[in-house]
């Protein structure tokens, strides 16, 4: 099968290539990449044959929203664009009836499998019609892997709604497990934290993906020394939380993972401070004074 990509980084590149891998002709456009086939949307579009099939791995929010804009003056009725990135999935909907106004398709896919992706494969949970998700699908059966990882989740929105969902359970597990490792690591009774966290690597209920990887990374930094401890969100955990909220749905393993984010970016926070003041006055309780402000002078 014939496809566009457009946008070849950590994920689009691996994609392409793994398409590549499972025989497909893959027609790749980036503004930076060196393994880009086209060097513009409109190279990218006259370089497939019709009816196209152009899947988007950009940044969600305004870079999806100018390619999207231009391939719909590009493309022509009966081609699909399938948007892979994480987008919010309230924006499909208006993306999949811009698009229809001029008989184009359009598929939303959640995609989660980071940069193991070609050699493991992916789990890809899309949205759209039944006819447009058919397009697809061998792209989607090559991203994916051998045994399950591939769903039509639903109607237009659902794929990304999924992924979001997946997100926001991905903050929860990695907290626990850093939560997990900062217990043993304060411990006087573990002298070797990661041969504790290699040990439950197999046969134990925690055994994961995510445990794996932590392992790999104590194994090439043993106390993570060269990492710092902000850790940023890129959308998904808020949308997840803001959608608990609308529902009604108990979530506060995902919420505290992702206020523990937010507290992550700010070490002497302002909350913090009034904390450490509040306990001083109610109970005359000892406080750490702030760090003096470095001189700017040459004196």
């Amino acid at each position: 099968m014939q496809v566009g990509i457009v946008g070849l980084g950590r994920m689009g590149g691996n994609m392409a290539a793994r398409w590549r891998d499972h025989g497909h002709e893959v027609v790749g456009h980036s503004r930076t990449s060196p393994d880009r086939d086209a060097g513009s949307l409109e190279e990218l579009v006259g370089k497939l044959a019709a009816p196209r099939v152009v899947w988007l791995m950009v940044p969600a929010g305004d870079p999806t929203r100018e390619a999207l804009r231009k391939l719909a003056g590009l493309l022509s009725p009966g081609d699909v664009i399938v948007e892979g990135g994480n987008s919010r999935f309230s924006d499909d909907t208006e993306h999949a009836r811009m698009l229809a106004e001029r008989g184009i398709g359009y598929v939303d896919c959640g995609v989660s499998g980071g940069i193991w992706g070609r050699e493991n494969g992916y789990a890809v949970m899309c949205g759209g019609t039944d006819e447009h998700v058919r397009r697809v699908w061998p792209l989607l059966e090559s991203l994916a892997p051998e045994q399950d990882g591939i769903c039509h989740a639903g109607p237009v929105g659902a794929g990304h709604y999924a992924k979001m969902v997946h997100n926001g359970i991905e903050y929860g597990m990695m907290q626990a497990l850093a939560e997990g490792y900062e217990l043993l690591e304060a411990s006087e009774y573990v002298p070797d934290v990661p041969k504790v966290l290699a040990s439950w690597r197999h046969g134990t209920v925690v055994r994961s993906w995510l445990l794996d990887l932590l392992v790999r990374a104590l194994e090439q930094d043993s106390g993570l020394a060269g990492l710092s401890g902000r850790v940023d969100d890129s959308g998904e955990g808020r949308w997840t939380v803001e959608e608990a909220v609308r529902l009604a749905v108990s979530a506060p393993a995902m919420t505290a993972a992702l206020f523990a984010r937010f507290a992550s970016r700010k070490p002497d926070a302002a909350q913090l401070k009034a904390l450490a003041a509040m306990r001083r006055q109610f109970g005359g309780h000892a406080v750490h004074a702030a760090a003096p402000a470095a001189s700017g002078g040459n004196g």
